[in-house]
């Protein structure tokens, strides 16, 4: 068995200008680290390019901006050490131990980690193009912000692993990795991957079948309905669940509460923010409703939506959406209802217990709902 050059050894142990110095002069000599002990050492910007430390004991060692280019590190002990900046462009690491290791924006592309352990290992901003992970044990690594290009997943280990802003379609081996337990995948990785990521993976990962089943329509599709909010009196409870239901059977994202929406109530503060948060505010006006001083509220905080936006974005948007289930709203003289009975369409679901007539008033509805900007009317 090879063990470590006692020279050269002994020149890195004089620190790391005195390495680099040597390895300027020695260009044609191939370091020889084998099973060196280097536990917890200073090496940051060190050129070991090339050089042979299979084994090595670099345990807590401080590589950082190091140049480990095509270095052979199979079998080494990493644990715990930083690699942030680091070139490891073509290194050997199979077998190696590369515990809780952070390669903040460090190099690897095309580096083989076969077979190694990097449970708790940092990926950040890191370039693993080309890169085998076949068999390694990912356990509670995180991968974030890194280029996957080609990487190889192959019988890779995975349990409570992070996978944040990647793209995940451009590395190879998903289907094959194994799962042993569930790991996070980032709403941002499903975009950058267009959705591409097989079944089995996101199965793996712990994803929802229904989620699954929905992603690719999801990413690659634009939003054809604004979300909405439906503000109502819970005296209307009935039309307002049948609203929702064929609403979510279009494919609108909508939600509603069901309970009376009263000044001082304890969900008066969730409403606020479901205006704040969703495209539309769908107001169901009727006598049950107008005469509660939640709804004037409701339509004001809608108005200011509008006119904050005009005034932000210099454009126009529709915020508030009435309908009515009978006169009241026409009737009233309160001033916030003369203001949507002169700028606004009020959907007439007067005869909503008649199928067609209905149907008629949720077909316009529908299309008024369309993601697409409108001016009122």
């Amino acid at each position: 068995m090879r063990m470590a050059n006692e020279e050269h050894l002994a020149i890195l142990k004089k620190g790391v200008n005195s390495w680099n110095e040597w390895r300027k002069l020695n260009r044609s000599v191939g370091p020889q680290l084998c099973d060196a002990e280097l536990v917890g050492m200073n090496l940051c910007g060190a050129d070991f390019s090339e050089a042979n430390l299979p084994r090595a004991n670099l345990t807590r060692a401080v590589l950082d901006g190091a140049n480990l280019t095509k270095a052979s590190l199979a079998g080494a002990n990493l644990a715990g050490a930083s690699l942030e900046g680091t070139d490891l462009y073509a290194s050997n690491l199979a077998g190696a131990i590369v515990t809780n290791v952070r390669f903040t924006r460090s190099k690897l592309f095309g580096a083989n980690f076969y077979g190694a352990d990097l449970t708790g290992a940092s990926f950040l901003e890191t370039n693993l193009s080309g890169a085998c992970l076949t068999q390694a044990n990912l356990c509670a690594a995180s991968l974030v912000n890194s280029q996957l290009f080609g990487t190889d997943f192959r019988e890779a280990n995975l349990r409570s692993t992070v996978f944040g802003n990647l793209d995940l379609e451009s590395a190879t081996g998903l289907k094959m990795a194994n799962h042993y337990g569930p790991s996070t995948i980032g709403v941002d990785t499903i975009f950058l991957s267009r959705g591409q990521i097989p079944d089995m993976f996101l199965r793996g990962a712990g994803v929802p079948e229904a989620f699954i089943a929905y992603m690719k329509s999801l990413v690659v599709k634009p939003i054809e309905y604004y979300s909405c909010f439906i503000s109502y009196s819970s005296k209307d409870e009935e039309f307002v669940r049948k609203l929702h239901l064929d609403l979510q059977g279009e494919q609108v994202r909508c939600w509603f509460a069901p309970e009376d929406l009263k000044i001082g109530d304890e969900i008066r503060p969730r409403i606020d923010e479901a205006i704040r948060i969703h495209d539309k505010l769908l107001i169901v006006l009727s006598e049950n409703s107008v005469g509660s001083p939640w709804v004037r509220k409701e339509v004001e905080t809608a108005f200011g939506k509008e006119i904050k936006f005009e005034a932000e974005q210099k454009q126009r948007r529709t915020v508030l959406f009435p309908i009515r289930l009978d006169d009241a709203v026409m009737k009233t003289e309160e001033a916030w209802a003369a203001d949507i009975k002169r700028t606004r369409h009020i959907g007439d679901f007067r005869e909503w217990r008649n199928h067609d007539k209905y149907k008629e008033a949720f077909g316009r509805l529908l299309r008024d709902l369309k993601a697409e900007e409108k001016g009122p009317g």
